[in-house]
């Protein structure tokens, strides 16, 4: 069996134990791996070896053969689930397929929320602490500082909530991030960001027990929970808490919302893509692409407002 064949064969036993696939599902998945793994080995290309642009290539060759936009897609999906299993067992460090749209599917614009609105969940976090003592103090001064925190530099979620105290070594004005696949990039850290991670640092405790020394500890956000650091799914549900509360549909507020409108305000402010592409941590610009509809709005208004004939009349 070649090392190909291994790779699919783990992810369909992973898909029968832990998802409960059906009979009928696996076997479509097992076509359409082999259709693609077939492709691969055509190329002289392994499984994991792939690259972003040997998955586009594979879907521009389904798309000369005549396949309909939905079967292109079924099978892209089928190829985003093997390497997203793959990339779980730390077989490779990152997908091929990422950032890649489905076929005859516009990618659908990120949610966001507006700068009011972001203003209204800091200040709503912020103001949360007001009389508070002990180990509610700290749990509200630290949700306050992850708001600030990833508004501040975009984030992911998971890059957040698990960052270790050594970055808090160097510059306190820059943050170095190790992101997917291992690669550091460095994001600024505004004033109210910094004032919000003094305050938190200040209180020397950490949150999951009010008693040992956090300066003992591994991560700048300690917790008891398995990892070691609080959860992505703890500081999501005190965000939509926090939402709740600021008086914005919760279901509108998730820690991802609030990395797309990182982006969206950066872009609308003047920044340009390329930038944002390094703050965000995407490895190709074609992720960052779902953002494009922010800079025509930006451009639209700039000739609206700017160009001597935009406001005389027809």
């Amino acid at each position: 069996m070649s090392d190909d064949q291994r790779q699919i064969t783990a992810f369909l036993e992973m898909m029968t134990a832990e998802k409960g696939a059906a009979a009928n599902t696996l076997d479509a998945y097992r076509r359409d791996l082999a259709d693609y793994v077939d492709f691969l080995r055509r190329s002289g290309v392994a499984v994991t070896g792939a690259r972003k642009g040997d998955v586009s290539r594979y879907l521009q060759e389904l798309s000369v053969a005549g396949l309909k936009p939905t079967s292109r897609a079924r099978r892209l999906s089928a190829v985003r689930q093997l390497y997203k299993f793959l990339e779980a067992e730390g077989v490779v460090a990152e997908s091929p397929a990422e950032g890649i749209a489905a076929p005859g599917k516009a990618r659908t614009l990120p949610k966001t929320l507006s700068v009011d609105e972001v203003d209204r969940l800091i200040t709503t976090a912020a103001r949360a602490a007001d009389g508070l003592s002990g180990r509610d103090l700290v749990r509200a001064v630290r949700h306050h500082c992850l708001l600030e925190m990833l508004y501040a530099t975009g984030m992911r979620v998971t890059e957040l909530v698990s960052l270790p105290r050594s970055v808090l070594k160097g510059d306190p004005r820059l943050l170095s991030i190790r992101g997917k696949g291992g690669r550091e990039r460095l994001v600024p850290l505004n004033g109210s960001a910094r004032a919000a991670l003094a305050r938190y640092l200040a209180l020397g405790v950490a949150p999951e027990d009010g008693v040992a020394p956090m300066v003992a500890t591994r991560y700048l956000f300690p917790s008891r929970a398995e990892g070691g650091h609080l959860t992505r799914q703890r500081f999501a549900q005190d965000l939509k808490e926090t939402a709740a509360g600021a008086g914005i549909d919760p279901e509108r507020v998730s820690p991802h919302v609030l990395r797309h409108a990182f982006a969206s305000h950066l872009l609308d402010r003047g920044a340009d893509l390329r930038s944002v592409q390094s703050l965000l941590g995407h490895a190709d610009i074609s992720t960052t692409e779902i953002y494009t509809h922010v800079l025509e709005e930006r451009l639209k208004r700039l000739v609206t407002e700017h160009h001597p004939l935009a406001k005389k009349d027809p």
